[in-house]
């Protein structure tokens, strides 16, 4: 029996976040404010806040309590030089953990040498009812042999090697968080906050998760299966200026011609030398870039905006409603409706609640 078989309302959860030397600071302050938003979520609730919905939802299940813990509690200094007080050792974290998270860092390696820390997290995870892990820290699950036969992410410049050390693990190089069953693992640094927001989702509503990434002023809450690769941010890959600056210009003008002759041409490129300069240095074909590069303009439309869809599919350079639907589903196995549904933005009397209280603070 799990602990989280014993769990009964109004109980808080304990959330346990393991730390280390050298472990990514971001990787735990970012689900820690997640969590911790949430709970001042719960408490204006449970103080009368403006809205009921999703607060009382909330409150119906119960609050938060997140613990900082590391194998000897000892303070860790991050691979920035941060250092973290933990509030425990792992002999003295608490006996009823919900949500084991394990953050990812340089550290980590070290980690999954220590035979202790790794037997306690294979103890602890068998009696949870969830276990994840940000960024690298998939590697101190892998060693623990909790994600045997099991999909998992990473931080995409971690995948081979997580493939080469761990062989029975079946890593997927493509999304920001994967589920399997009760084991969550997700990619790098801000992909941590997207998890923890979808295990609020998971104990609250969507309701409540929209509002804690509002109040966190994040860009995005991102569905799990979008890819780690930011189209936008590639464009500062490339070694060669004529391909940089390709790029800018397919970022600024989505509407434009952006075929590979067109692009090539403005490249001063023949296509074919264009088309194979561009994989190897950006790491996909150009077309695949624009889909992406419109996709994620796309994407922030629905979620920002009321706009008809016809009209998104125009500005961002679809052209038709239907090659737009074509290209949600290839990428995010979501239609455009769809994910406006999921996903679509609206400022809430609860999400006003919580930033007046924050400003209060």
């Amino acid at each position: 029996m799990s602990d989280q078989d014993t769990h009964h309302k109004g109980v808080p959860r304990n959330i346990a976040i393991l730390v280390y030397p050298g472990v990514q600071s971001l990787d735990v302050t970012g689900p820690l404010e997640v969590f911790s938003a949430a709970r001042q979520l719960i408490e204006r609730g449970a103080a009368g806040g403006e809205r009921p919905e999703p607060v009382d939802h909330a409150r119906r299940s119960a609050d938060y309590r997140v613990h900082v813990i590391s194998p000897d509690g000892a303070h860790v200094e991050t691979s920035s030089g941060l250092t973290i007080v933990p509030h425990a050792a792992i002999a003295d974290a608490p006996r009823a953990i919900d949500t084991l998270i394990i953050a990812g860092g340089v550290g980590v390696k070290r980690l999954c040498e220590d035979t202790t820390t790794l037997a306690w997290i294979a103890d602890r995870a068998a009696r949870a009812r969830r276990v994840a892990s940000v960024c690298t820290g998939a590697f101190a699950l892998a060693a623990a042999g909790l994600l045997d036969g099991r999909r998992a992410a990473t931080h995409w410049a971690s995948v081979a090697e997580l493939t080469r050390r761990y062989p029975e693990v079946r890593v997927d190089p493509e999304p920001i968080f994967v589920r399997d069953g009760s084991i969550w693992t997700s990619a790098g640094v801000t992909a941590g906050m997207d998890l923890a927001l979808a295990l609020v989702e998971e104990d609250l509503d969507r309701e409540a998760a929209l509002s804690v990434a509002r109040h966190l002023v994040l860009f995005l809450r991102r569905p799990g299966n979008q890819s780690q690769f930011s189209a936008t941010l590639a464009a500062q890959a490339p070694a060669r200026d004529a391909l940089r600056e390709v790029q800018r210009f397919a970022v600024e003008n989505l509407t434009a011609d952006l075929s590979v002759e067109a692009l090539a041409a403005r490249a001063h490129m023949s296509a074919r030398h264009f088309a194979r300069s561009f994989r190897a240095q950006v790491g996909i074909t150009p077309a695949r870039y624009v889909e992406r590069l419109r996709l994620e303009a796309a994407r922030r439309a629905l979620e920002e905006t009321d706009e008809p869809l016809a009209a998104v599919a125009a500005r961002c350079g679809f052209g038709t409603p239907e090659t737009m639907r074509r290209s949600f589903l290839r990428a995010l196995a979501v239609g455009p409706a769809e994910y406006r549904r999921r996903f679509h933005v609206h400022e809430t009397d609860a999400e006003r609640s919580l930033a007046s209280a924050h400003v209060a603070a």
